[in-house]
């Protein structure tokens, strides 16, 4: 598929503070890329410069092959961005608001009316499309925000914190909305709702003190977890420390943790070496010795566990060979 963003070499300096450290990247049409990283990270920095709000210090920035600094009007057509926080007129209504959206937009005639009205119903605004925006709740304030960025049906959208300050029923209903779109666009999802990865995002870039530390899958940074591929098992609390020591002879395992639960059980999590997996060799194990299991589980990784190995202690200098790819 073809790229419609391409990111190369960007660095951002305020004075003495380098906040984007020569980062690079694209995203293909068809793909969610969820933007990651802690408070200070240089996210949203970065998102502005992407959308020609904040210009580089160096580097450059691609939008369907427009370059933002060469060709701001062009690359923009092709943009639709919600900023942090959703800004917007306060004392406007929803419907003028878009409607002074689509005169910006170009939008005229019965495909104007179309597009409010179709954006209108994906968002679920309907209710308060007559009151004044600052009136509103933070969640809809959100979606009034993302119903601007989609307005003109763009081929690039860049969204930050796009379910912040949504219920989880609305969560739900906007990763929906981006999946679907997703088919023909181009997404980047800035987010620190770690979950939001996996619901809706083909890949993930974790950027910590300004540079980029891990470019794939939702999966390849899951399987970066100690937890990965880890065995859990629910036995009765006086076999657990027998157990536990034959668990720690097999050559693939690495550690076993015991957490106690009621009613005389407890958890023995087996963690095996390299994320191997070691299932089929515990489930064996377990019944040669006769073990009384009540449950067994396997985890797939703990995605909180590895954003914070990743971006914790992050050192100030990377070497290509050094950044997690």
């Amino acid at each position: 598929m073809e790229n419609a963003i391409e990111v190369n070499n960007l660095v951002k300096d305020f004075g003495s503070l380098r906040a984007v450290d020569n980062v690079s990247f694209t995203v293909r049409r068809g793909e969610v890329l969820g933007f990651l990283g802690p408070n200070g990270a240089g996210k949203s920095t970065t998102m502005k410069m992407i959308t020609g709000f904040l210009e580089p210090t160096r580097g450059t920035v691609s939008l369907c092959g427009h370059d933002v600094r060469e060709e701001p009007i062009a690359a923009k057509r092709v943009l639709g961005y919600l900023p942090e926080g959703a800004p917007a007129y306060g004392e406007m209504t929803p419907r003028s608001f878009l409607n002074f959206i689509a005169d910006i937009r170009g939008l005229k005639g019965s495909n104007r009316k179309e597009r409010i009205d179709d954006v209108v119903k994906k968002i679920h605004i309907e209710g308060v499309m007559e009151q004044p925006i600052e009136t509103l709740s933070k969640g809809f304030k959100r979606r009034v925000g993302m119903a601007q960025a989609i307005l003109h049906d763009p081929e690039v959208l860049i969204m930050d914190e796009p379910t912040d300050g949504l219920d989880p029923n609305q969560k739900h209903e906007v990763r929906t909305l981006i999946k679907e779109m997703a088919k023909d666009k181009a997404i980047i999802i800035s987010t620190h709702i770690l979950e939001e990865v996996d619901a809706v995002c083909d890949r993930a870039i974790i950027i910590a003190k300004g540079k980029l530390l891990f470019d794939g899958t939702p999966t390849e940074l899951i399987a970066k977890s100690k937890y990965h591929n880890a065995v859990a098992l629910v036995m009765n609390t006086g076999q657990c420390e027998a157990a536990r020591m034959v668990l720690l002879d097999l050559p693939s395992v690495l550690s076993v943790e015991i957490e106690e639960l009621p009613a005389g059980l407890s958890q023995l999590l087996i963690i095996p070496k390299d994320g191997q997996s070691i299932v089929a060799t515990i489930s064996d194990l377990a019944h040669e010795k006769g073990w009384e299991i009540s449950q067994l589980m396997v985890e797939t990784g703990r995605i909180d566990e590895v954003f914070r190995d990743v971006t914790i202690g992050a050192p100030d200098k990377l070497t290509e060979e050094e950044h997690l790819t």
